[in-house]
């Protein structure tokens, strides 16, 4: 790395590697599996481009991650090295700090489609029904800075869950209607689904088996079920609707 603290203590020469802005971000999603570079970048929206190259660089001479080229000759993938790998602790532990102690859902983080991302990861596939199930997610109380889409489209197949921010041109099976807010607390595990769609933070159209089913496909966040202290449990379910 360019810059550093100064110090051979081993803290300090980790720091250097993990410690730089949004490289904690890229070793998070390359533990989810994502190895190409525009997969990468939908996972983290906001690095550009330019800077995303160059963290992946830094990676790379630091051995953390390989750069390899793809099966089919175009493009390449990025790997974890087994030193890359042993970070999977130290995300997991920034993970579930964060999830116990602070409060995540207020409009400078809120982005459905960083939401939806995540979401596709954690479908239950084997609970899904034998056939395609298409889900069409339609999302209000989105902040005025966000510029993106609202609706999305999610392929639901035992075989492969995939996320459209285009039509894919098939019939919809279930509409999602849902306030980001909600959607968002649901996922993190703050309040439990079926309360949502009580009061109506999240409404499902579609047909009644499929519509009573969708809330158990959803395996919500990695880190949903990391116990809060009483305060922050009864500050997060408070309802927000519309931030």
């Amino acid at each position: 790395m360019a810059s550093g603290f100064g110090q051979f203590c081993p803290v300090a020469v980790a720091c250097e590697v993990f410690a730089e802005r949004w490289t904690p971000l890229i070793i998070r999603e390359l533990l989810a599996g994502v190895e190409k570079f525009n997969d990468i970048h939908r996972g983290i929206p906001l690095i550009s481009r330019a800077l995303l190259t160059r963290r992946l660089r830094e990676l790379e001479a630091a051995r953390v991650i390989t750069r390899e080229a793809l099966p089919s000759g175009k493009g390449r993938r990025y790997c974890l090295t087994e030193a890359g790998k042993e970070f999977h602790a130290v995300i997991e532990g920034l993970g579930a700090w964060g999830q116990r102690w602070t409060v995540r859902v207020d409009p400078k983080r809120l982005d459905p489609a960083f939401l939806l991302w995540n979401m596709r990861r954690r479908i239950a596939v084997e609970r899904l029904p034998a056939r395609r199930v298409v889900v069409r997610f339609n999302f209000s109380g989105v902040p005025a800075h966000y510029r993106g889409r609202r609706t999305f489209w999610l392929i639901l197949e035992r075989t492969l869950v995939d996320l459209c921010i285009d039509d894919p041109g098939f019939e919809v099976d279930l509409y999602l209607e849902a306030d980001l807010a909600a959607m968002a607390k649901v996922w993190l595990g703050d309040v439990p689904c079926e309360s949502m769609l009580r009061s109506g933070g999240i409404q499902l159209l579609g047909p009644r088996p499929l519509a009573k089913a969708f809330p158990s496909w959803l395996m919500l966040s990695h880190y949903a079920e990391v116990p809060r202290p009483q305060r922050l449990a009864a500050e997060v379910k408070r309802p927000h609707l519309g931030d």
